[in-house]
Formats: structure tokens, C-alpha cells, sequence
């Protein structure tokens, strides 16, 4: 089938790679014309494990092909994917104006019955919302084709996205129209073969899931992570208590590890928008504005013990910070806790020395704050180290390293990936998320 994908972010170039490696014929569209010349040569905007090689490999065959024009895009299929970024506005709620370009972007060039999918993260009613200014457009351009709204929301994890595009857990998609049934069978029947993970909804439910399934996940974050600052006035490790509550069948182990907060493109927004939602509705969200609550105080959780260790005065304190990404096999920094964390150690005083394989913060930070490009490089001659993300490469460094190049082999571990007794056998003085330190 011929596919257009409007939008060649994170979200919209894992689709149109991937349907394209499954034999579609893919168009990608995306207004920033740098961004398109460099895909056009294979380079891509984002690190995402995987996604390179089949971005290549699909222009060699031919199968993907990239484009900054509508007009060309409109033409190319009838089935269009809207995969354009729907940012948090200040009040928390989504962004719809490149919804809303996208329409009147598009609608001029159409000459065919399109279907308008939404792939993007969009709140409760955006099919109405698109409904409307389209036939406002239809109308003012006189044009008779018609416009069909189909929901069919993104489950991508970042540094895993490729993977879970082809092997996905369920497809949801919400229509109103049956008709559309036989497209969307067509289109995901590469993914579909072995079990039918195909799961047809209304609209509105649809736009519902997304949120929901992600604001769960954040709760039981959260959960934990609250869980962890009673582990430590308790002197408890968090950790056995998370194996324990994760064998229980109904709870499962996932998204419970306790850490120095979420962040990345997804959960922040989405909870916020959900947030948004209830308020639009005068609902209370006790709930989720807990979850908020609970994962802004975790990010400033580890300054506190920084500053409590260091007896309040971080005046030109060197601080080595491993981990910049929100998480790991990403390079994606947005709202990622350690931009809170830096923030405060600078303004404190601290001075900055950062390491990331992939990520970097240099777009907002200049004064006492330096970047590495080894985790050694940034741990000499610090007094603290801080864990923020916890990549493969920090697991197994020899306890000795820290005696041999930090000033004081002083640990603060957001992520809880070391051993305390094992540190400390070393000398090395060790503060974790709920391992019974404060």
C-alpha cells in the first residue's frame, strides 16, 4: 500500500521506516527542509537503536522516500499519517497548532477521499476538533473529496521503538466508520500474523487509551518512588521490597524501580495533558496531580543528600554526573531529570563536570558545567559523583576507579544500579533512592 507520513520526528520516522521494511511504499513529509536533505542521504535526527539501518536500507530499495512538499505528499497516497509533535502548553494542555497547520496545509491539495490517521499523542475530541477545520476547508476550497478520521495512537518506547513496532503488544485503532476495518487489516497484516493484536474502538476511546496506558505506568513510578523515601527513614532496601511486590502476577515487575524520577517526551506531557483534561471537565484528578507531585519532589530527592553530605555549602564542589538522556539507548533529553538536578547543583554553587554516550545539555547550560566524552574523563578530581541514567557502561566499572580518580569517592545513585556494601567495602561512600541512607 501507498502510505504518507506527516511529520519525520521520533514518532512519524519510526513509522514510515517501518512500515516501509514491511514492503509498503512510504512518503515521509516534515516542513524543516535541513532535517529532510539530511534523510534524504540516510543521516537521521535522532539516535534510536536500529532505526538507521532500515532508514537506508528502505531509500536503496526505494520503499521510503522523504519530501518537504504537500502538495507532493497528498498526492502520493490517500492514507495519511499525522505524526507532528503536540507539545505541552503552559496549563498543561496539548498543543494543537501543528494539528491544525497540518489541516490547512494539506486540505488545499487533496483531490481524493483522504483518511487523516492520528498517530500523534492528541486529547479526548481532536477527531471532531480536525473534523471541523477541515470541512471549513473543504467548503472554502470547494473542493468534494472527503475526509475520514481514524485514531490509532503510537506505543513506541524510546530506545526500543523499532522493536516494538514490529513486535507490538496491541494495535489500537479507533474509528467510526467499519468501512475502514479492510485498510487497517491491510496495512498492519505484516505484524498481525501470529496472534490478531488488532484492537478496533470508537475514536474517543481510542485517544483515551493512549493517555491512560501512560499515565498508569507514571503511577506506579511514582508509587514506588514514594515507597522509597519511607525505605530510607526505615533503613530498608527498597530494592527486595520491589522484587517482592513485582512476583505478584496482578502487578507484574515493570515500571517498578525506584529512581530519581520520569521524564523523555511521553509520560511528563501525557500525565499533564490527562491532567488537563480533568480540570477542562471540572473533575479532580487527585490522582494523577499526586503522581506529579510525587515525581517533581523525586528529582530533588538526591540534592538534598548532596547537600546534607557536603553540610549545605556546594561553593566550587565538583560534581561529576553520569547520565544526561531521561534514559538509556536514547538521546532524547527532553524534561530527563538531570536538567532539574544540574540546575539546582549549579545554582548552589557546584561545579559540573558531565558525561553521556549519546545525550548533551549544552544547549542549556554554559557557566560551571563542562562535558566529557568518556565517564573517566568526567569522574577526575570530583567529589561526588551523581547517576542520573543508567547506562550499560556505568554497571561494571571496578569500584577501584573511583579511588583512583575522584577526589572523594562519594556516590550518589539515582538509578540504584550499585552494590552499597560492595562500595563501601572500597571506602567509597555510597547514598541510593530508598537503600536505607539518608
Amino acid at each position: 500500500m501507498k502510505i504518507t507520513i506527516v511529520g519525520a520526528g521520533y514518532v512519524g520516522l519510526v513509522t514510515g521506516a517501518c512500515l516501509a521494511d514491511v514492503g509498503h511504499d512510504v512518503m515521509c513529509l516534515d516542513i524543516d527542509v535541513k532535517k529532510i536533505k539530511k534523510l534524504k542521504k540516510g543521516i537521521l535526527p535522532i539516535y534510536e537503536e536500529g532505526l538507521e539501518k532500515i532508514v537506508k536500507y528502505n531509500l536503496l530499495n526505494k520503499k521510503l522516500s522523504f519530501t518537504t512538499s504537500y502538495s507532493v505528499a497528498a498526492k502520493f497516497s490517500d492514507i495519511i499519517f499525522i505524526a507532528v509533535d503536540t507539545p505541552p502548553k503552559k496549563n498543561g494542555c496539548a498543543d494543537l497548532s501543528r494539528i491544525e497547520n497540518f489541516c490547512k496545509s494539506i486540505i488545499p491539495h487533496i483531490k481524493t477521499n483522504k483518511i487523516f490517521i492520528e498517530k500523534s499523542t492528541v486529547p479526548v475530541g481532536t477527531s471532531d476538533y480536525i473534523y471541523d477545520i477541515s470541512k471549513k476547508l473543504l467548503q472554502r476550497y470547494k473542493i468534494k473529496s472527503s475526509i475520514t478520521v481514524v485514531s490509532n495512537p503510537e506505543f513506541l518506547k524510546e530506545g526500543t521503538a523499532v522493536d516494538d513496532f514490529m513486535k507490538p503488544d496491541r494495535i489500537i485503532v479507533g474509528i467510526d466508520d467499519k468501512e475502514m476495518i479492510s485498510v487497517f487489516n491491510e496495512i498492519y497484516k505484516p505484524f498481525n500474523r501470529k496472534t490478531n493484536k488488532i484492537v478496533y474502538m470508537d475514536i474517543k476511546s481510542a485517544e483515551l487509551t493512549k493517555y491512560a496506558s501512560n499515565a498508569l505506568l507514571a503511577t506506579k513510578i511514582s508509587f514506588m518512588n514514594e515507597l522509597s523515601l519511607l525505605a530510607d527513614k526505615l533503613k530498608i532496601d527498597i530494592d527486595e521490597v520491589r522484587n517482592g511486590v513485582g512476583l505478584d502476577k496482578r502487578i507484574g515487575p515493570e515500571f517498578l524501580y525506584p529512581g530519581c524520577g520520569y521524564g523523555g517526551s511521553c509520560f511528563p506531557k501525557d500525565v499533564g495533558a490527562l491532567r488537563s483534561m480533568f480540570k477542562l471537565d471540572r473533575t479532580k484528578s487527585l490522582l494523577l496531580d499526586a503522581v506529579h507531585a510525587v515525581n517533581e519532589n523525586q528529582k530533588t530527592y538526591l540534592i538534598k543528600k548532596i547537600s546534607k553530605h557536603f553540610k549545605g555549602n556546594l561553593k566550587n564542589i565538583t560534581i561529576a554526573v553520569w547520565g544526561l538522556t531521561f534514559k538509556p539507548k536514547t538521546d532524547d533529553t527532553r524534561f530527563a531529570p538531570s536538567i532539574e538536578m544540574i540546575d539546582k547543583l549549579i545554582k548552589k554553587g557546584a561545579l559540573i563536570q558531565a558525561y553521556d554516550p549519546v545525550g548533551t545539555l549544552k544547549h542549556l547550560f554554559k557557566n560551571n558545567y563542562t562535558e566529557y566524552d568518556t565517564a573517566i574523563k568526567a569522574l577526575k578530581n570530583s567529589s561526588a559523583l551523581l547517576i542520573c541514567t543508567e547506562w550499560k557502561e556505568f554497571w561494571s566499572l571496578d569500584p577501584s576507579s573511583f579511588n583512583k580518580y575522584m577526589k572523594n569517592s562519594c556516590i550518589f545513585d539515582g538509578r540504584n544500579i550499585y552494590s552499597p556494601s560492595k562500595l563501601e567495602a572500597h571506602g567509597i561512600k555510597y547514598y541510593g533512592i530508598g537503600k536505607g541512607n539518608n
